[in-house]
C-alpha cells in the first residue's frame, strides 16, 4: 500500500540514521543470505538501541542472532562493562556473522554461542536484565519460561513478530506451526499476571514485557 510506504520511509527520514556499519551488514545479508527479511533493519534496529539505553541493562540476552543486525543495535545501547549473550541454533550461519560481530566496534560487547538456547541458557550461572526474542517461533513459550525464570523483578522481555504479518488472525495459517507458537505465546502472556505487557504494531509486531 502506497500510503504505508510512504510513511515507512517518512519515519526513516526522522529518525537516527543507520549508520555505515549497520547499512553495510544490511546490503551483504541481503546479498548473502537467504530470508534477508529476517534482519532487524533500520527502525526496529534504532528501538532496540533506545530500549538498551533506557533499560540500562548489565546482562542481555538474545535468542535468534541470524545476521547480527539485531546483536550489534542492542550492543550499540550497552554501558561499559555490559554484555550481550546472542545465541544462534543454525552452525551454517556462523561464517557469514561471526566476522560481523567480531570486526565491530562493539565486539567487546558481545558474546556469540552456536547452538540450542534452550540447553544451553539454563546452565549458565547469570540473571539477565533484558531478554530479546527472536528465535524458533515454535518455541516461543519455552523459551519465555526459561528466561523468564533467569530474571529478576523488573527485568524486560521483548518478543518479536509477534503479530506473523498478521497470520495471527487469518484461517489459512490456523494449522501452520510457527503461526501456532506465536498465537500460543500470545495466549499465554495475555493472561500472565507475572508480568506487564504491550504489543507495539511495529513490522511485524513487537511486545516488550515487563516482570513484577
Amino acid at each position: 500500500m502506497k500510503e504505508t510506504d510512504d510513511l515507512d520511509n517518512y519515519i526513516l527520514q526522522h529518525i537516527d540514521k543507520e549508520n555505515a556499519y549497520l547499512r553495510a551488514l544490511y546490503r551483504d545479508t541481503h546479498i548473502k543470505l537467504l530470508r534477508p527479511r529476517m534482519a532487524s533493519g533500520h527502525l526496529q534496529g534504532r528501538v532496540l538501541k533506545m530500549l538498551v539505553t533506557m533499560i540500562r541493562p548489565k546482562q542481555v540476552l538474545e535468542i535468534g542472532t541470524y545476521s547480527g543486525y539485531s546483536a550489534l543495535c542492542l550492543a550499540e545501547g550497552l554501558e561499559d562493562g555490559a554484555m550481550l549473550h546472542t545465541f544462534e541454533i543454525n552452525d551454517e550461519q556462523e561464517d557469514f556473522t561471526r566476522p560481523w560481530l567480531e570486526n565491530s566496534p562493539y565486539a567487546d560487547k558481545i558474546t556469540f554461542y552456536i547452538g540450542d538456547a534452550l540447553q544451553m541458557v539454563p546452565a549458565m550461572d547469570i540473571q539477565f536484565d533484558l531478554v530479546f526474542i527472536d528465535g524458533n517461533k515454535r518455541y516461543y513459550v519455552e523459551y519465555y519460561e526459561m528466561v523468564l525464570n533467569k530474571m529478576a523483578s523488573g527485568g524486560y522481555i521483548i518478543a518479536d513478530n509477534t503479530l506473523w504479518d498478521g497470520h495471527v488472525l487469518e484461517d489459512d495459517y490456523a494449522k501452520d506451526a510457527q503461526t501456532l507458537g506465536i498465537k500460543k505465546f500470545n495466549d499465554k502472556i495475555a493472561v500472565d499476571t507475572r508480568v506487564e505487557k504491550v504489543i507495539l504494531p511495529m513490522r511485524d509486531g513487537l511486545t516488550i514485557i515487563r516482570k513484577k
